[in-house]
Parts: C-alpha cells; structure tokens; sequence
C-alpha cells in the first residue's frame, strides 16, 4: 500500500496537520508523522527521527519555506514520488530541487484532495 508521510505533525488539534492525519487515516490511507514532538494522533505515531521513514509514496508538508530548508537533503533521500505543498508551505527553490531528483511536486490542500476524492 502507497504511505503518505505527514511532514510537520502536530499533536495540537487545531492545526492541520493533525487534522490531516485524521483524514488520512479516515481514508484508509496508511500514513506515518513526523514532527518536532512524539507522540500519537489518531492511530499514527508522530516520530523526531527521519532515518526510520521507507517506502514513502508522498511527502506531504507542513513546515514554511525557511523551516525546509534544513530537511531538503533528508527528503530528497526518502524518495517519495510526490510532495504535496499545502497552502503556506509554497518553495519553488525546493520545487526544482526535488524535480532534479525526478520527484513531482504538486501545490495543493491535501484536505480538499481528500474531500474532493482527488488524492
């Protein structure tokens, strides 16, 4: 099965990256976290490491511009096939990084993906 990565999760319920996982999860979509803190949200484990992340179909973000750029390297070695920029995480730098690494880039609300059945 394709896993989703949540890149930015957050164990707060007001942010979207959480509500993402949900989502997700709601979906049947196997997902795994990875954010600044442990801990769980819904059935998925946020982790602090990115050395334990394989088999990752699409990266999708919730860090702004300047907070990528310290994961550009560890993300482009994941090897997803796709990142989803959501709304205020837009990095054209990182775009054509990841192009060149021949992975697709797609600016898009991976919440309106979901309810619109286009992820």
């Amino acid at each position: 099965m394709k896993t989703t990565l949540v890149f930015g999760a957050s164990l707060n319920p007001n942010r979207y990256s959480n509500l993402a996982i949900y989502k997700l999860r709601a979906n049947n979509i196997e997902t795994s976290a990875f954010g600044l803190r442990n801990g769980n949200v819904a059935d998925v484990q946020i982790r602090t490491e990115l050395e334990k992340f394989q088999n990752i179909h699409t990266i999708t973000l919730y860090l702004n511009d300047k907070r990528q750029k310290e994961y550009y390297e560890q993300i482009i070695q994941i090897k997803p096939e796709r990142v989803i920029f959501n709304p205020g995480t837009e990095n054209p730098e990182f775009y054509a990084l990841l192009r060149n690494n021949e992975i697709r880039v797609e600016e898009a609300c991976t919440l309106v993906l979901l309810a619109t059945h286009q992820y």
